[in-house]
Formats: structure tokens, sequence, C-alpha cells
């Protein structure tokens, strides 16, 4: 529930307005198709997932929720995540699944998140489709942070921008896949008196996430991995 005594960003306002109106990022949000997955990629719901780029504002920064797994998971274990996870039988959508697992997760109330577009999917190594939802968070104080312990070890915010600009926290590591070469990139982000690292898949969609908030390229050189089947955020731009 919100609290009584927020206001709502203007600069949130005009992301979400600019959000809505563009037909180039995805369809409005009260359009019914948006995050809806058609009748095949709801038969192979094992291999389809979601993640939750939730913003809000603190001080002069738009920022993102980030979660470190637990290191106790036998996957991607340690490794920082945006909310999100595998889609369910029951979930009716993308924007569904994102929604229930960062409830799941961090505690995040869906009421309290307003989405407002879908990206582009990427497809990891793997062949899961993931698909980023993003929503905004008007009132950050009515968010109580409950991690899951099983699957969360710590919930921290990042400035969204830093995933956009070329700085001493920055640096990426070649790599190669069925002959085609690419960068992974690596972000350096110390709060709490602690370092996290953002890389790999979740550094690619903040990337392309902020580029779109931002509307500009990033400020060093990428080259992400082909079959992560992403539209380059350059040309996508609104």
């Amino acid at each position: 529930m919100e609290s009584n005594n927020f206001t709502r960003s203007p600069k949130l306002l005009d992301l979400s307005k600019r959000f809505r109106q563009s037909k180039s990022v995805s369809p409005l949000p009260d359009d019914p198709s948006i995050g809806q997955s058609n009748e095949s990629e709801r038969s192979t719901r094992p291999n389809r997932a979601a993640v939750l780029i939730c913003l809000f504002e603190e001080g002069d920064d738009i920022c993102v929720i980030l979660t470190q797994r637990s290191s106790k998971l036998s996957s991607h274990s340690g490794e920082v995540s945006l909310p999100g996870g595998r889609t369910d039988e029951e979930d009716t959508d993308d924007i569904r699944t994102a929604l229930r697992e960062a409830e799941e997760e961090i505690g995040l109330d869906p009421a309290l998140v307003d989405v407002v577009t879908v990206l582009e999917p990427f497809v990891t190594k793997k062949n899961v489709t993931v698909v980023p939802v993003m929503g905004i968070l008007w009132d950050k104080q009515a968010f109580n942070p409950l991690p899951n312990v099983g699957e969360v070890e710590s919930i921290f915010y990042a400035p969204l921008e830093m995933f956009l600009k070329d700085e001493n926290n920055r640096r990426h590591e070649e790599r190669e896949h069925g002959g085609d070469k690419y960068w992974l990139q690596y972000f350096y982000y110390e709060t709490n008196n602690r370092v996290y690292v953002i890389w790999a898949l979740t550094a690619g969609i903040l990337i392309a996430a902020s580029s779109l908030v931002f509307r500009r390229p990033p400020d060093f050189q990428d080259m992400p991995p082909k079959f992560w089947h992403k539209t380059t955020a350059s040309s996508n731009v609104p």
C-alpha cells in the first residue's frame, strides 16, 4: 500500500508518459497483448523467464533494484541479478511472472509497481528466453524489503545511468560461442561497504534498459553475444 506523503517524481512521470506513448519499445500497457506469450511459447514455459527492472528516484538519480543471489543456490550462486525467475503454469503473461517472482524474492507488493513497458527478450546460452519487464516504484517508502533467505543474500540499489558510463568501475571480457566472439561487460558497484559485480546477462539487460531510459547509447564500445537476439538499444530509443 502506498504511503500518504509522497509526490510522484516529474522525471519518472515524463518517463512513464514517453514509454506509454512509444510503439517502438512495446505495446501500450492497456493493450491486452503486452507481455503475453502465444500458445507455442506457453508450451515451452520451462524455457521462459521474466525479470523486473524496477525503477525509482533517489535524489537526482533514477535507481534500479538489484539482488545478490544466495550462495546456497545450485546455479548462479552469489551472482547479482534482477528480481525474477522462470514462468509458472499459472502465470498469464510475462508481467505476471516478473511481479510474482519479485514479490517472492524481495517482498515487493505488485500493487506498488506501475509497469510501463516490456523490453525485447534476451535468449541465454542455454536457450532460455528472458523477458525484461520495466516498472516504476512511485513510492519507495512503501517498499519494505523482505529478502527470501533461500534465494536472496542481499538487496541493493544502483543508479541506472552507471550502465552507460565508461568509468574505472567497468571492464569487459572477450569470449567466444559458436564461432562468434563477443564481450561480457562487468560493472563494479560499492554500497553499504560491499562491492557488487554486475555482469553477463544482467549487465546486458541494464545497458539496454538504461539506453532506452536516457535515450542514448553507452559511452563505451559494446559487442554483446549474438545469441542474445536483442535489438541494439541505439536503434530502438524513443
